[in-house]
């Protein structure tokens, strides 16, 4: 199974996420998407994929989304993307993509939906064990 995640190694859930996906045996292909971004076309997929709305995708701490007014309903979704890939931190994460479908993982434990094998219990950098035989939706 190939799996891939668009991580930010400064994010914790990034990085719990990362972990998971080790811990299942696998090793995703990283895309550190501050660094490497999506392209629009790449962007508009995994938003349809995920089957959620445009805003839903966007992070408001730490970025341009107050200054931008991005909160404001002014926005089309087409504008929202626009922003970003102007701004790539307004991309919430991690998104990871597998066989099984791409998600937004946030919480981290959402990752394990994607998974092909149970990880057992994790524990997460705050100490928080996870277990994937129990679902914390």
């Amino acid at each position: 199974m190939t799996i891939t995640i668009y991580h930010n190694p400064k994010c914790g859930t990034s990085r719990n996420t990362l972990e998971m996906i080790r811990k299942s045996g696998l090793e995703p292909q990283v895309i550190e998407y501050l660094k490497s971004p999506p392209s629009r076309d790449a962007l508009v997929d995994l938003i349809a994929r995920m089957g959620i709305p445009v805003r839903d995708l966007l992070r408001q701490k730490g970025t341009p989304f107050e200054e931008l007014e991005l909160g404001e309903d002014k926005w089309s979704d087409d504008q929202l993307i626009d922003f970003m890939m102007e701004y790539p931190i307004l991309i919430n994460r991690p998104v990871v993509v597998s066989e099984k479908g791409v998600r937004l993982c946030r919480p981290s434990e959402k990752v394990i939906e994607l998974l092909p094998e149970d990880i057992g219990s994790f524990t997460k950098e705050d100490g928080e064990v996870v277990s994937s035989g129990v679902s914390n939706d």
